[in-house]
């Protein structure tokens, strides 16, 4: 087994590998978000469906896409296995209950926070992505080129009450897991200094409240428009 393989295999690397992926989806967030809010746009969905078409057919972009799908599979396996792994630990080190009342709501249930994201992400990927992917999207004309009319698909979605109560509730249950996940894994790196510490709180906290509501606003602003 070679060093590479042993440090993974530990839980030191384990929580590196979870801190590393997750810094990666904090940041495919922070683009995707970019990519979203042409929705919002009041221009009948073109700018949004340029964006889509262009997004779809760019080679960058399709092996991102497919290294955020990994990404995404290591970073579910790697906390299962270390929510197993503390709730073994914390079973056999303490008999009594434990003073840890400094330890946040999110921080103690960050295993089922991951799992409301990952019902969230399937449910997200089957109404969107399958369906641009293999749905029948019509076809709408720009300046004499076709693209797929994804907006339409979007924007009937997002009529539906039930769906975007559910997003906007996802968003917040997804702002809950970043606000500990996201100074959690630069702790997990090792950047955990009195002087920065603070602030990559703060801006964790900034981030896992504005991220999650540029998404929600999304449904929210469609639904009202109508």
């Amino acid at each position: 087994m070679s060093w590479f393989t042993k440090t993974l295999s530990g839980s030191v690397g384990k929580k590196l590998l979870m801190a590393l992926t997750g810094l990666f989806l904090i940041l495919f967030l922070v683009i995707h978000l970019a990519g979203n809010l042409q929705l919002l746009f009041n221009d009948g969905g073109k700018a949004f469906n340029i964006y889509a078409t262009s997004m779809a057919h760019n080679p960058f972009i399709k092996v991102v896409s497919y290294g955020n799908f990994f990404f995404i599979i290591v970073h579910i396996i790697d906390g299962i296995i270390l929510t197993m792994k503390n709730k073994a630990a914390r079973n056999v080190r303490y008999k009594v209950p434990t003073k840890d009342s400094k330890s946040s709501w999110a921080s103690k249930n960050m295993a089922l926070l991951g799992i409301i994201t990952l019902i969230f992400i399937i449910a997200h990927l089957k109404g969107f992505w399958f369906e641009f992917k293999f749905g029948a999207i019509p076809f709408t004309t720009y300046d004499g080129v076709e693209y797929k009319d994804v907006y339409q698909i979007v924007a009937a979605t997002y009529a539906q009450p039930l769906f975007a109560g559910f997003y906007v509730i996802c968003m917040i249950f997804l702002g809950l897991h970043l606000s500990h996940g996201f100074s959690s894994a630069f702790q997990s790196m090792g950047l955990n200094h009195k002087k920065y510490t603070p602030f990559i709180t703060k801006l964790g906290l900034l981030y896992s409240i504005l991220i999650p509501l540029g998404f929600a606003s999304i449904p929210i602003i469609m639904f009202l428009r109508g």
